[in-house]
């Protein structure tokens, strides 16, 4: 049965289920779930645990033999499998399976798996695991509930930020909750508990945004131009060099215009068959599928020429075989990919000058 991660400290309260299925990939949200699972049973008397990793050459003998032994500590226990991939092969699901049909008395089985695929939850052990017990999924958190879940756990820790201050945290940390944990821990040490200013922030916190390259091609295709023009921005301060950033975005491109060509019906729009086929063709990575696809139905191929004249361009900048500022023409190429279409005539001015 699902179990809103919300609802987590509530439910711990009462009698504990037999089996939990913890998932997602934010990595601090679903060990501080774990945390409180494994709180409530040490207090509920589970005091005896027992950690299984799951990897190649584990061996699933190892889940049914503690399913048939007896506690030789404790009247009641806790057996944590730790099963990253979600994933656990014909040997996992049959002992998963029978676990399932007859449970062992007095212990509460906690599996922790990385995102599950859609496909897993559809499994036989899955939906057998479901029922017999609670399954909590991780989900992210968007910009909107950042700024919130940030307030909320200096406050917990007895700090009194102000608004602008949380604001600019959950910028400098960029959905990264390992470093606003920490971040939060460690001006609770430099200021101890009471208010938290815009200039306590600046001041302390180290900007642990996660920008790369890659990052940068998916949002600008995802549409979000402020956001694209801000990681542009970062990776120029933090001094790489603008030939990579053309070899990453022109790669990126000359792929797109290969694949809308290859795609394409004999009016030269998308063909939505093709396409899926094409993607596969291209390997294209399940997680990158829909945002792919989603450009893809929406530019032609001749976008995508357009845009590979653009990058011509700037190698001959980069080049200095033709005038002009490099990054101001990374950032039009940028927002060009962002699906503004006037990007490439709009009034120019540096990446710096227009700094969020």
């Amino acid at each position: 049965m699902k179990l809103d991660a919300g609802q987590l400290d509530t439910h711990l309260q009462g009698d504990l289920a037999p089996v939990y299925i913890l998932s997602g990939d934010e990595t601090l949200l679903v060990q501080e779930a774990a945390d409180a699972i494994r709180q409530a049973a040490q207090q509920k008397g589970f005091t005896e645990r027992q950690v299984m990793h799951v990897d190649r050459s584990f061996d699933w003998n190892a889940l049914n033999d503690a399913a048939n032994a007896l506690s030789l500590f404790a009247e009641q226990r806790l057996i944590e499998l730790r099963l990253p991939t979600g994933k656990p092969g014909d040997a996992g699901r049959k002992a998963l399976q029978a676990w399932a049909e007859q449970p062992p008395q007095d212990t509460v089985l906690l599996i922790i798996t990385g995102k599950l695929e859609a496909s897993i939850s559809k499994t036989k052990w899955h939906k057998s695991m479901d029922k017999l017990g609670k399954n909590i999924v991780i989900w992210p958190l968007d910009t909107n509930r950042l700024v919130g879940w940030i307030s909320a756990r200096m406050r917990a820790k007895g700090l009194q930020p102000e608004a602008a201050a949380v604001e600019l945290l959950s910028q400098r940390i960029e959905g990264n909750l390992m470093a606003a944990a920490q971040e939060i821990e460690k001006l609770l040490l430099l200021h101890g508990e009471g208010p938290i200013t815009l200039d306590d922030i600046d001041d302390a916190v180290t900007d642990n945004a996660r920008f790369d390259i890659y990052r940068l091609v998916d949002t600008a295709l995802s549409g979000d131009a402020a956001y694209t023009h801000r990681m542009l921005n970062r990776l120029h301060d933090e001094g790489v060099e603008p030939v990579l950033v053309l070899w990453v975005l022109s790669r990126e491109i000359r792929s797109l215009a290969k694949m809308a060509g290859e795609s394409a019906s004999s009016n030269g729009r998308p063909d939505a068959a093709k396409l899926d086929q094409v993607l596969t063709q291209y390997r294209v990575w399940q997680k990158r599928k829909a945002l792919i696809k989603n450009v893809l139905m929406k530019y032609g191929p001749r976008r995508w020429q357009g845009l590979l004249i653009a990058a011509a361009r700037i190698d001959r900048v980069i080049k200095g075989q033709s005038t002009g500022n490099v990054w101001d023409e990374l950032l039009q190429l940028c927002l060009a990919l962002a699906g503004l279409n006037a990007a490439m005539t709009i009034q120019r001015s540096t990446v710096r000058s227009q700094a969020m």
